[in-house]
Parts: C-alpha cells; sequence; structure tokens
C-alpha cells in the first residue's frame, strides 16, 4: 500500500515542499529510504522503529520503501523523521492519511517524543508560498513557526498525542502567534568613552549609512570599547529585517523557545583565528559563516593585520554583492551577508608607530611588512578609514558625562529616513548600498565640488570605486545634517575619512 505525506526541505534558507512517500510491499522485512538522504535521514530508520513500538503501534513486518521526493534534490536534517513515521503508519492502516493541506516537521526520539529541530521558520514561510493550511511542528519550535504569519501551526509533544488526533479527527490547540515583547536587554553606550568626539564623528556617519570602517591606534586608545557600541546607534530593525535575520539564526539553531525573533541587530566578532569556513560558511552540508550571521548587522574584526590574508580577501565579493554563495559537489547555496564591516588595527607589530610618546620599536620595513597584510583591494571596500589616537589624562579625568547614544542615534535615524523617502521604504536600501545609477540621480555635485574632487582625485591616487565611496559618504553627511544638496563642506569630511594611508 501507499501513503503520502508532506513535509518541507530546506536549503540555505531556502524551503521547498516534500512529498514523503511509502510503499509497503510483501518480501523479507526491509526499511530502505531513498531521495538523496543523508546520514541524518537514514538514521531516521532506527528513531522511527523505536519510536513507532514505543509510541503502541506494531511496526510492519514487511517490505518498506520510503521514497523523499523529489528525489533529484538532497535531503539533510532530523525533521523528516516525523512524516516518514506517519507515512509508514497510514501506509499500514494504523493512523488515518492525513490532510493533504498538512505539513509536517519534527525530530522523534527512541520513547516517542518529539524533540525540536533547527531551520523551522523557514520551512514554515517556504510551506505558506507552497499554500499548506496547517503546520505540525514540535511544541518548543512553535512560537518560532508562528512567525511565518500564515498557516495555523499546531505544537504537538509525543507521537500518541499526534496520532490519536488524527485517528479520532481532533483539533489540537493552535498556537497563538508570538508577539515580539518590548526588548529590554542592555547595550554598551557611548556616554562611557571619553574623548575621540571626531572618531565618534566618524563612527555616526558609518552608522547613517551603513559604511565599513576602519579604526587605526595605539593599544588601549579605545578602538574596541567604540566598535562594541556601534549596535548602540544602529538603527532598529524592521519586520522584514528582523525577520530574514531570524531565518539565518533558525538555520544555526541560535534561537530559543522564549524569544524566537532576533531584534536586534546582530554584532560578531570572530577571533582572527577563524578559518575560511568558519567567516563565509561552509561544510558537507553548507552553513552560514559569520559574515551571514551579521546579516544587517555589524562585523567587527579586531586585530585586523592577524587575520590570514586569504580569509580577509575571501569577504571582497559579499562585501560588493551583499551575500555569499557556497558551492560544492552537490549543489550550491547562497546566504544572505549585507553587513557593516568594522574593523580595528594597531598601526604596527608594537602598536606605537607614530605615537609622540616615541615607545615604538619598528623598523620601516616592519611596518610596512605588517600593515601589507591587508591588500589593497580590501581597503578599497572600506569607506572610512580613522586614526584613534592615545587618550590624554586631561579627557579621562573629565567628570563630564559624555553624549549618549540615544542623541546620537536620533541623528542616525533621522538620517536613515531620508534615506527611506529616497530610494522607497521597503527597497531596504542605504547610502552604501548605492550603484551607478543612484549615484548619478542623488549625488550630483556644483562646480566648487566637482573641483575639489578633482583635487583629492589627482593628489590621492584615488580609484574609480573610492571615487564612488567618496560620493556615498558625502551623500550621508548631507543627510544627517538635512540638506538635500551635496556642498563642497560634505564632500571635504568624506575626502579627510580616505586620506589615511596604510
Amino acid at each position: 500500500m501507499i501513503c503520502s505525506v508532506y513535509t518541507v526541505g530546506i536549503n540555505g534558507i531556502q524551503g521547498s515542499p516534500v512529498t514523503v512517500e511509502c510503499y509497503i510491499s510483501n518480501g523479507l522485512p526491509g526499511f530502505d529510504i531513498v531521495g538523496l538522504p543523508d546520514a541524518a535521514v537514514k538514521e531516521a530508520r532506527e528513531r522511527v522503529r523505536a519510536a513507532v513500538k514505543t509510541s503502541g503501534f506494531k511496526f510492519p513486518s514487511s517490505r518498506i520503501t520510503v521514497n523523499l521526493a523529489p528525489a533529484n534534490l538532497k535531503k539533510a536534517g532530523t525533521h523528516y523523521d516525523l512524516p516518514i513515521l506517519l507515512s509508514i503508519l497510514s501506509a499500514s492502516g494504523l493512523v488515518k492519511r492525513p490532510k493533504s493541506s498538512s505539513t509536517f516537521l519534527g525530530e522523534v526520539s527512541l520513547d516517542g517524543q518529539i524533540r525540536a529541530i533547527s531551520g523551522v521558520l523557514p520551512m514554515a514561510i517556504a510551506a505558506k508560498k507552497a499554500g499548506f493550511e496547517t503546520i505540525y511542528v514540535p511544541a518548543e519550535n512553535a512560537a518560532e513557526a508562528t512567525l511565518a504569519r500564515g498557516p495555523a501551526i499546531i505544537p504537538v509533544h509525543t507521537v500518541r498525542e499526534l496520532t490519536d488526533a488524527l485517528n479520532n479527527d481532533l483539533e489540537l490547540p493552535e498556537e497563538p502567534i508570538w508577539v515580539p515583547k518590548r526588548n529590554d536587554e542592555t547595550v554598551l553606550d557611548f556616554k562611557d568613552v571619553m574623548g575621540q568626539e571626531d572618531v565618534k564623528r566618524a563612527m555616526e556617519v558609518a552608522a547613517a549609512g551603513s559604511h565599513n570602517i576602519l579604526l587605526v591606534g595605539p593599544p588601549g586608545s579605545g578602538k574596541s570599547m567604540l566598535s562594541k557600541r556601534l549596535p548602540s546607534i544602529l538603527p532598529d530593525m524592521t519586520w522584514d529585517e528582523s525577520l530574514e535575520v531570524t531565518q539565518i539564526y533558525s538555520v544555526m539553531g541560535m534561537l530559543s523557545a522564549k524569544s524566537p525573533l532576533v531584534q536586534q541587530r546582530p554584532f560578531r566578532s570572530p577571533h582572527h583565528t577563524v578559518s575560511n569556513a568558519g567567516l563565509a560558511g561552509g561544510g558537507t552540508n553548507p552553513r552560514p559563516g559569520e559574515i551571514s550571521l551579521a546579516h544587517k548587522g555589524v562585523l567587527f574584526l579586531d586585530e585586523l593585520p592577524e587575520f590570514h590574508k586569504d580569509t580577509l580577501d575571501m569577504m571582497r565579493q559579499p562585501l560588493e554583492d551583499g551575500q555569499v554563495t557556497i558551492s560544492r559537489i552537490s549543489g550550491s547555496v547562497t546566504y544572505p551577508a549585507e553587513f557593516m564591516l568594522v574593523c580595528a588595527m594597531n598601526p604596527c607589530k608594537c602598536g606605537w608607530y607614530g605615537d609622540p610618546s616615541g615607545k615604538c620599536t619598528c623598523t620601516e620595513y616592519s611596518v610596512h611588512n605588517y600593515r601589507s597584510r591587508i591588500s589593497g583591494p580590501l581597503l578599497d571596500r572600506i569607506d572610512i578609514i580613522m586614526e584613534v589616537p592615545a587618550v590624554n589624562f586631561e579627557e579621562l579625568r573629565r567628570r563630564k558625562e559624555a553624549e549618549p547614544s540615544s542623541a546620537i542615534k536620533a541623528r542616525v535615524n533621522q538620517a536613515r529616513e531620508r534615506q527611506h523617502k529616497r530610494f522607497g521604504e521597503f527597497s531596504g536600501m542605504c547610502n552604501a548600498r548605492m550603484g551607478p545609477q543612484e549615484l548619478r540621480e542623488y549625488c550630483r555635485l556644483d562646480e566648487e565640488s566637482e573641483l575639489l574632487m578633482k583635487q583629492a582625485f589627482d593628489a590621492f591616487g584615488l580609484t574609480a570605486r573610492s571615487y564612488d565611496r567618496i560620493l556615498k559618504l558625502a551623500r550621508t553627511i548631507a543627510d544627517l545634517e538635512g540638506s538635500e544638496e551635496i556642498t563642497s563642506s560634505h564632500i571635504a569630511e568624506a575626502i579627510q575619512y580616505r586620506t589615511v594611508e596604510l
């Protein structure tokens, strides 16, 4: 007898409907799963066999063939356990066939419990697009699944609970839509940073336009302190942004049942020993890396020259495209990677090159060798390069509290509002992501600004990419001032952020 049960497969953060077909025939007892299953799916045979028996059913002593269709797509994950189990019980006549408008997700334990899985949100969104009306999910994942805002989400705890409901045509209680609560999580504040007003201004410009920034200065000057406080002045996430980021964290299994939605912009700070796969993503079944986990947020690379050069250069394409594609023999996966790159580094190996104290013991050759670990093409993709000088005693002993993050964030929000009106509220575009067409339309220069740009282009040997990035910076500076036109003062400030030599 043949029975079909519906579920959802996942590739990256894109889901697609999968039909679990079970055929029970006469012959020597056997249990085969076909349709390009990975090791976790193949192991479902033993989990399902034990769960069927401990749930009070007799496991068929016949030839069982389970096909996961379409058979040309690779199937990975433990969420196929529940639909495989139901297809076997339905084909055996022990459980009524589930409705075709229902889909099932969940891992089963040996005692018949239904355990939480990862990737529920993208699978629920895919089920919604496919037209399914009801999704049965593990109880721990139910709140997350409701974020899809569509199908009825039915939480289930045990196999027996689900089979009794199907056999007796019972309606299990539906999970109410999870409503985000006020986020009271404490964040680091700029009011703790004494001095460094020029650097704070650069950070404000970077936040307003989502520009990449590099801080260069001696040890203890506050580079890491400033960088870690950047999320406190970034605009609040929109619903669509939160949903997009949450899908990535869902695939990684980094969500909790109490807080299934990512509400704050991510801040990722990988160690300089991170591997290529750890940064960009990878593995046999490709998973997101740090640059995707920082999507719509901040990727902070401290001690930039200590990272492997090939690891850093690997970011060049994602910085331009806002996504990363991981290719394997079995296929390719694309993850979003639209992040702000924030870097910090010492000016030399000892850290004191150029400091008035004269502490530096490095030779010119060693300084050049240290800085050359960062390639020119990567530096060209950084909008702001800012020197962070050591803080003097008078600034440290000052009792007056510095400007808080809330005041800076208010100005950043106003600048982003102007960008939303310019590009369209739902486009998600900010100044740093402008293309050639937007540059021509929104970054026109007057004669004085054109002359200033020409002088800077010739004097500093700027590239075409540097020219575009200066225009984008100037547009952001103008937005912070509420100006519709870019003036020479905006161009001058933008140029100074690109003139630090490395």
